[in-house]
């Protein structure tokens, strides 16, 4: 690393530039694009059981199998595409995580239909406004919250799959509905500064 930010502990995991270009230029910042909190909710449900660099490792490949996270082409892919995504050794071949991509999908347009964006109906779990916390350390961060809860409660309501509340957590966090650097991390105040 060439220069002397502080960061949240976890960015230098593995000592890999993706993680540290991750935290910094994405986690954490408030997300209102519908095609890329599509792209977070696949890759945080393909995550689950696995370590967030192998999915960062492949997003490439995930964001070119799943045309761009475009859900209106991912909601239509039926067997043919299935199977193919299946051999596709450049994502995670997880069947269950592939088909809940899909069905994800078809939800998540229903979804942005009803509330005219799927932004509007995630954004109004917060009011419209990033919760700002106060941790010191890592270590204080949970892995799930009431408000993971309540999202994730209703995301399964409505036919979502891959969305219990420590996937939901990651997913709030990633997306920025929270502002989870610690206190001495830049981006903790680069954010807040942004938001206001």
């Amino acid at each position: 690393m060439v220069d002397d930010k502080k960061r949240c502990s976890w960015s230098y995991t593995g000592n890999n530039q993706l993680y540290i270009e991750y935290h910094d230029n994405e986690w954490g910042v408030p997300l209102h694009d519908d095609n890329r909190l599509f792209e977070m909710l696949v890759l945080e449900g393909a995550q689950a059981g696995l370590s967030w660099l192998t999915i960062l490792k492949k997003r490439e490949s995930f964001r070119k199998a799943f045309k761009n996270f475009d859900p209106v082409i991912v909601s239509t892919f039926g067997e043919t595409q299935i199977t193919e995504l299946l051999k596709n050794s450049e994502i995670i071949r997880n069947e269950k995580k592939i088909r809940s991509a899909i069905s994800n999908a078809a939800n998540f347009l229903r979804v942005g239909e009803e509330f005219g964006t799927f932004d509007n109906y995630l954004w109004r779990f917060v009011h419209d406004e990033p919760i700002v916390n106060y941790w010191k350390s890592v270590s204080e961060i949970p892995a799930r919250t009431e408000l993971s809860d309540a999202l994730s409660k209703d995301l399964i309501r409505r036919g979502f799959k891959f969305v219990g509340s420590t996937i939901c957590y990651a997913y709030i966090q990633s997306t920025g509905l929270v502002n989870d650097h610690v206190e001495d991390c830049y981006k903790f105040h680069e954010i807040i500064n942004k938001v206001k």
